[in-house]
């Protein structure tokens, strides 16, 4: 029988059986996007030393109470702590005295507080303080280790690595992170209809169409942190395919992707080319649309996942199904779809007993909540509008119609940014 959506998610991540790839040792500047293989600990306190959090005057708080435009305090200033001082070379803030300081620079000792140089006459010798307002609280200054105590644990082993973590690792002096190594996944087209884009002249012929997957779905993989690997497009025949699969499998990769094939017509040989090779097959169809057409299993003990060969369904089932189980054997952490409620704006029909997922681009109502309108029409061979799409809205199974104004749950695109104009 069909599995559900979430059914079929689980089944395909079930592949994975709580493996993830190898452990590497990367350079810091080759760890974007990867996931951490182990915790990253840091051996140095962040900021490494109290400091100014603006540029004013650095001075003992009990000087400066009760300072105000009719009662100013009068302060000599010692000198400057810039940007870069050196923290063992600075005076000792005396009661009564002060030194120019600027944001980030190393607090002297002796000051507990900095006045903002807004709040004062900007005097070079001596200093005048109209207002007290900063001497309380945390007065202007970023104490030592407010960001990263020495010892402590910055990032969890499966966290994915972005850019503001590769500045806080570079922080701590980590100039190598230990990381999962990217999946190697192998993807096996076939038909007899598809030609690649040095063979167009066939196209305009109208003799073929363009394999559109064999540069969307990689790409797609690729976002995933997978390293890819295409082979060139089979015929549809048993033994082609067969082969096909075998020399991929030889050829070593932790996931093994078929488009097209999966369904029941008379040229679709995927199932029997994996049985030939003794694989497993855990499902083969979902309740869903589109991309009904979809199976996993394991083939000598590597995950398969068999994703229907029309153009939108392939990219379809690729982010719902692909994607989550090629960041897991990455080790990410956070590997499922996210999942976000949407206000629908629009008409459509949803007739058959499925969950559907309609393209999608979500944007924020004039309240605020997110809504989504659909992104063109919905027929599967229609990939131009999984291109303008940045999610997809699923309906379930019980609504035949989908009015302006419901609610519904919404899965953000893996590889769409939300971005705004």
């Amino acid at each position: 029988m069909p599995l559900s959506f979430d059914e079929a998610l689980d089944a395909i991540l079930l592949q994975a059986d709580g493996r993830t790839t190898a452990t590497v040792e990367v350079a810091l500047e080759q760890a974007l996007g990867r996931a951490l293989s182990a915790p990253v600990r840091s051996h140095v306190a962040l900021p490494p030393w109290d400091n100014a959090g603006m540029d004013g005057y650095a001075v003992q708080r009990a000087d400066v109470m009760g300072a105000a435009r009719d009662a100013p305090r009068v302060l000599p200033v010692l000198g400057m702590s810039a940007a870069g001082a050196d923290a063992t070379a600075l005076p000792w803030v005396q009661q009564g005295t002060a030194l120019r300081i600027m944001t980030g620079a190393p607090m002297p000792p002796g000051a507990d507080a900095v006045i903002r140089i807004e709040d004062t006459d900007e005097g070079i010798e001596q200093v005048t303080v109209f207002s007290d307002r900063d001497a309380s609280g945390r007065a202007n200054v970023r104490p030592r280790g407010e960001d990263v105590a020495a010892g402590s644990e910055l990032f969890a082993r499966g966290t994915t690595i972005g850019a503001s973590h590769l500045g806080v690792l570079a922080s701590i002096g980590a100039h190598t992170v230990p990381v999962y190594r990217a999946p190697k996944v192998t993807i096996v087209s076939s038909g007899d209809e598809l030609v690649m884009l040095d063979r167009f002249d066939e196209v305009e012929a109208g003799q073929r169409i363009v394999s559109s997957t064999s540069y969307a779905l990689p790409a797609l993989l690729q976002s995933a942190g997978a390293e890819v690997r295409t082979l060139p497009l089979v015929p549809d025949t048993l033994g082609a395919l067969t082969d096909a699969l075998s020399g991929a499998l030889d050829d070593g990769c932790d996931v093994l992707i078929t488009t097209g094939g999966v369904s029941v017509g008379a040229h679709d040989y995927t199932r029997e080319a994996l049985a030939a090779l003794g694989g497993r097959q855990t499902f083969w169809r979902a309740r869903i649309r589109p991309g009904g057409p979809i199976g996993t299993g394991t083939v000598r003990e590597v995950p398969w996942i068999g994703l229907p060969g029309n153009p939108v369904s392939t990219m379809v089932t690729g982010s719902l199904f692909a994607w989550p189980l090629i960041r897991l054997l990455g080790g990410h952490a956070g590997h499922r779809p996210l999942r976000v409620p949407v206000r629908f704006v629009e008409h459509a029909d949803t007739p058959a007993p499925l969950t559907y997922f309609l393209r999608v681009i979500i944007s924020a109502g004039t309240d605020g909540m997110p809504e989504a309108r659909l992104a063109g029409a919905q027929g599967s061979n229609l990939l131009r509008t999984m291109a303008l799409a940045n999610a997809l809205l699923l309906i379930p199974p019980e609504v035949s119609r989908a009015e302006p104004g419901m609610l519904f749950t919404a899965i953000l695109l893996p590889d769409v940014p939300l971005m705004t104009t």
